[in-house]
């Protein structure tokens, strides 16, 4: 049955990548009544807070998109918080849903669930048969958590709650932290601020820093301090005196495969699962395309005009060494996704630039 328009609908998560995209594809749908709440005036960890606005607000429809994520290297240095406030935030969340009467909830979920070395592509089926990646453990595990929560509540009362799977997501609205982003994002960012190294052009390199500091650092301090932590970072040049002869590091041998799915897709098949899907089984959204991270990076570089070497730090991890879905389930429901990779990460990058000045890009 579909949402009515004017039901009162929470956004957990509204100001991450895919809580963004839900609520622009609500508000471009002209669903009225969009409830949300900013990290500082919700801390969806609290318990009694997340009970309390429930109360107050009484959503009838909820999608949560709220969660700590990050890529390999945040998920290696930080395994605390990646398994304990994801599993705070979908034990508050579910159970208050249930407690003040939702309609429905959609939970987001991650491929990262799935067993590293299952059959490709993955089937939902495949949850739970097999080990998980060690380097993304702990979030896999408050995932599935999250998971088995939503169906408890199916079981034990009847709940119209659902899990979805996304592949890796990529858009506005990302983070581009160089040391707690996924890979699409974090090879774009290095990628512009190699071309800027290629072209001298510090006037850019300037607002970049200025915009996203790197380890807390932004432009202010002398050039060769900037040379220097974007060396840290994989941007290295030949030499202080000569930034156009410039290499891109990229973690790992290059040769895993990965799937890519823009977040605007995503943000569709959620409203489109919202609507349409009532079931068990965690459902899957992806391309069903994959691609090495060596043929990424070769893309990202065309995109963003880079015309240096790419090298592959064998001595980082590679995660899973594929990670494709079977997306033939909600294919037989009637969706399939509309942004090719190519011109996804064009206008990803479009948006990178435009944000180069706050609020110039029109997000909140």
């Amino acid at each position: 049955m579909a949402v009515p328009r004017d039901a009162r609908i929470y956004v957990a998560g509204h100001t991450g990548l895919v809580g963004s995209a839900i609520l622009r594809a609500l508000q471009q749908r002209q669903y009225t009544t969009l409830i949300t709440r900013s990290y500082k005036d919700l801390d969806l960890r609290d318990r009694q807070a997340v009970w309390d606005f429930f109360a107050k607000e009484r959503p009838e429809y909820v999608y949560l998109a709220a969660a700590r994520v990050g890529g390999i290297c945040a998920n290696m240095t930080y395994p605390v918080e990646f398994i304990q406030d994801n599993l705070y935030i979908e034990l508050n969340v579910i159970s208050a849903a249930h407690a003040f009467g939702v309609k429905k909830l959609l939970f987001l979920g991650s491929s990262c669930i799935y067993p590293r070395l299952a059959a490709q592509p993955i089937k939902e089926e495949y949850l739970l048969s097999g080990d998980l990646e060690p380097t993304n453990r702990p979030y896999a595990l408050a995932k599935i958590a999250g998971i088995e929560l939503v169906n408890a509540y199916r079981r034990q009362y009847g709940a119209r709650f659902i899990s979805v799977m996304p592949t890796n997501l990529y858009g506005p609205g990302d983070n581009f932290d160089l040391q707690t982003s996924h890979v699409l994002p974090a090879l774009i960012r290095r990628f512009h601020l190699a071309r800027c190294l290629e072209d001298d052009d510090w006037d850019a390199i300037t607002a970049d820093l200025n915009r996203r500091p790197i380890q807390g650092i932004d432009a202010s301090v002398p050039r060769e301090r900037i040379l220097e932590l974007l060396s840290q970072n994989g941007i290295t040049a030949s030499g202080a005196s000569d930034p156009r002869q410039v290499t891109v590091s990229v973690w790992g041998t290059g040769q895993v495969y990965r799937e890519f799915l823009h977040v605007e897709d995503l943000a569709d098949a959620c409203l489109f699962l919202m609507d349409r899907y009532d079931d068990s089984v965690a459902i899957n959204v992806g391309t069903g395309q994959d691609m090495t991270v060596a043929q990424l990076a070769g893309l990202i570089a065309q995109v963003v005009g880079f015309k240096g070497r790419i090298a592959f730090d064998t001595t980082k991890p590679d995660g899973m060494p594929r990670k494709l879905l079977d997306t033939s389930r909600i294919n037989a429901l009637g969706w399939r996704p509309n942004i090719a990779l190519a011109e996804g990460i064009a206008s990803t990058y479009r948006w990178y630039l435009a944000d180069m000045v706050p609020d110039r890009s029109g997000l909140t």
